[in-house]
């Protein structure tokens, strides 16, 4: 009697494992292409956050972020698309130069009445973006450093990708070449 109530919900378990992973496989795409262009923008944004006066640990933190300056380089299939100023990480991404800090006039200009500011910060963020054509259209789709990677490497010896796009087709989630 006992060793048939453990083996039901086991049962019932891997079936909706199954079920799960046969939904999830149906809701991913693949995509062969040979058309296609990885996209990385790295940017450098000054922050500062700015605080109200005399806050305690008993008061809650009521800060608001403020963003300065921000310089922006655009990587086409791991090359920079202009002359970059900045430099090459250690993963072959270009960056572009740093952005002039914010003066203490600049961060006493959005200052508001019982506020105190941090010293700034820089920023550092980076957005992948895969181009390719699928059922006769142009689709431009979000990726990670892993996908931008795989697509230059493809495009610098000419081959095809093959794409496993998310859910819904709204991200690529995996990139192979072919």
């Amino acid at each position: 009697m006992i060793s048939s109530l453990t083996a039901r919900p086991a049962r019932l378990l891997s079936l909706l494992a199954s079920l799960g992973i046969g939904l999830a496989i149906a809701s991913c795409a693949e995509v062969v292409t040979q058309d296609y262009e990885a996209m990385a923008v790295t940017t450098y944004t000054w922050r500062a956050e700015y605080t109200p006066r005399g806050v305690s640990p008993d008061r809650p933190r009521e800060g608001r972020i403020e963003t300065f300056e921000t310089n922006s380089l655009i990587n086409m299939n791991g090359q920079p698309t202009v002359d970059p100023t900045g430099e090459r990480d250690k993963d072959g991404i270009w960056w572009p130069a740093i952005p002039p800090k914010p003066t203490v006039e600049e961060l006493e200009a959005r200052q508001q009445d019982g506020e105190v500011f941090s010293e700034p910060l820089i920023n550092k963020s980076i957005d992948f973006t895969l181009t390719f054509e699928q059922g006769g259209a142009t689709v431009t789709l979000p990726a990670d450093d892993s996908v931008y990677r795989t697509a230059v490497k493809a495009a610098e010896s000419e081959r095809p990708l093959k794409l496993l796009l998310g859910p819904q087709d709204g991200y690529v989630q995996k990139a192979e070449m072919q």
